[in-house]
């Protein structure tokens, strides 16, 4: 379900370098939202598909970087981590002191990012793919020149297309290997537990919706309850200890 935010800003200014899976899930997550007017958001890259079906919810896009930063107040740097060092020289001078610059590279340390653009205010953020309905778990970390408002800003936007916290930068790695990466876990989990239906004869239809309505359920459970998923392990066998398997 997608939330109602209140954003410290009215109708904030997007800008995305790079439009792949994880920034377009991000935009359209937003627009979904209602965060902004889909034409507040830019976004850029050199594939043109990708441009094409942003394009289509009202995005405007561009091949060329120059127009996204100089259009946006919050640049999002959706690139590869091999490429944020060419990125960031070819955008700083068109950086001005209200530019917010948030990078979702996974590895590229806030010190980094922060050498490249000297005394601009950086956040980095690791998000996830599930932002595109609204369930993202993400968590972010501010530079050493962001503000308060600037944290603000970047908990509002994240929130509003699912779960966001601050973490220390030392725990962004940890971060994507739980929830950054975890989405891939759990889609094979429901391959598994679907094909394991099919192969007791369950139409394949009917075995992965209700595998993924468990996985779903469990997880509401634990996140609504606020118990350990161990207690729930538990009671699952205080009610059926016979099918209990100890591995």
């Amino acid at each position: 379900m997608y939330q109602t935010i209140t954003m410290p800003v009215s109708n904030p200014k997007l800008g995305f370098v790079g439009a792949g899976m994880m920034s377009s899930a991000m935009i359209n997550g937003i627009i979904a939202a209602k965060v902004t007017e889909p034409g507040n958001i830019f976004a850029s890259d050199v594939y043109q598909p990708s441009l094409d079906r942003l394009s289509a919810s009202g995005v405007r896009t561009s091949t060329t970087n120059k127009e996204v930063v100089t259009g946006a107040d919050v640049i999002v740097l959706a690139v590869k981590p091999d490429v944020i060092p060419a990125v960031l020289t070819e955008i700083e001078q068109f950086l001005t002191e209200d530019s917010l610059v948030v990078s979702i590279a996974a590895g590229v340390p806030l010190s980094a990012l922060e050498k490249l653009v000297p005394g601009k205010r950086v956040i980095r953020v690791m998000p996830n793919t599930p932002c595109l309905v609204s369930e993202s778990a993400a968590a972010f970390s501010l530079g050493s020149h962001a503000k308060d408002e600037d944290r603000e800003l970047v908990q509002s936007l994240l929130s509003a297309v699912g779960f966001a916290c601050e973490v220390k930068e030392s725990q962004l790695d940890a971060v994507t290997g739980v929830s950054g990466s975890g989405p891939a876990y759990i889609f094979v989990l429901i391959e598994a537990l679907a094909d394991g239906g099919v192969r007791m004869g369950l139409p394949r239809a009917t075995a992965l919706k209700l595998a993924a309505q468990t996985v779903k359920g469990a997880a509401t459970m634990v996140l609504e309850t606020g118990t350990h998923p161990g207690e729930h392990w538990l009671r699952e066998c205080m009610f059926a200890p016979q099918d209990c398997i100890s591995s």
